[in-house]
């Protein structure tokens, strides 16, 4: 992926004239390298937008955030001027809650709502959160919690090295997370389109069926083989799903341009 003259960003590059982009927001510890062969599987007219977050990648110098809130806020100002195109939102885990505050906050500041929000992973944001806090743990038990999750490979957890770097960031990403507070507001008006793991125990369909209460659009859940990152072990079969979801979108957004202009001509015809 190329880079944008934005350090938040990185772009795939483009193979037709682009009808809709679709910007990805990573899981804790996650880096724009996750997405990075998501342009592969879907249509030529979308655009990959990476989001690379602080303190990962490129990145890695720069201070994570620690506030949802101030997170938000920051991309609610970078990522303007990139909305030139009709665009989409996809989120996991982490970046589910991270998609799903940006797309509100982009509603409230400048009218603007993705096509569609993609939310995976990621119990609904009105259901209250009954885990333990972990980020502030010692370092043994935080390394237990991280064995326990099975997102962190093997390797890396065997490598002192390399944990010594990484723990600082999920503590950072943790905190973020398990500190969020949502709050109540309107409906979005896009659709939202949930995904889970068969096998997560973390995260059960149960959890995700509440998605459904935040648009007053179309909301539909489905559930894939594989645990909490089923988004490596099952990608082919959820880029299919969104390839599909993307499709439905541009078809929207033109009809919706066609709306606007036909709507315009007859103004001016008065």
């Amino acid at each position: 992926m190329a880079k944008t003259n934005c350090n938040w960003f990185q772009t795939s590059p483009t193979r037709e004239n682009i009808a809709l982009k679709i910007f990805c927001f990573p899981y804790a510890g996650g880096s724009a390298l996750v997405f990075k062969k998501w342009a592969d599987l879907l249509p030529a007219t979308v655009q990959v937008v990476s989001v690379e977050l602080p303190g990962r990648g490129a990145r890695m110098q720069e201070p994570p955030f620690v506030s949802l809130p101030d997170l938000v806020d920051n991309l609610g100002e970078v990522i303007r001027p990139l909305l030139d195109k009709p665009f989409a939102f996809f989120g996991h885990s982490m970046g589910a809650i991270i998609a799903f505050e940006l797309a509100r906050t982009l509603r409230r500041k400048y009218g603007a709502e993705p096509q569609t929000l993609f939310v995976a992973g990621r119990r609904a944001p009105q259901i209250p959160n009954g885990e333990p806090v972990t980020y502030n743990l010692p370092k043994d038990e935080f390394t237990k919690e991280l064995i326990e999750l099975d997102g962190t490979p093997k390797e890396v957890l065997e490598h002192e090295e390399l944990m010594e770097m990484i723990i600082p960031l999920l503590r950072a990403d943790f905190q973020l997370i398990q500190t969020y507070q949502y709050h109540v507001e309107n409906t979005l008006r896009c659709p939202i389109i949930a995904y889970g793991g068969l096998q997560d125990s973390h995260v059960t369909r149960e959890m995700l069926m509440p998605w459904k209460e935040l648009t007053s659009s179309r909301f539909s859940l489905h559930m894939l083989p594989g645990d909490h990152f089923f988004l490596r072990s099952s990608h082919v079969q959820l880029l299919g799903m969104i390839a599909r979801e993307l499709h439905e979108a541009i078809t929207r957004s033109k009809s919706n341009q066609v709306t606007l202009g036909h709507a315009a001509v007859q103004y001016r015809e008065r």
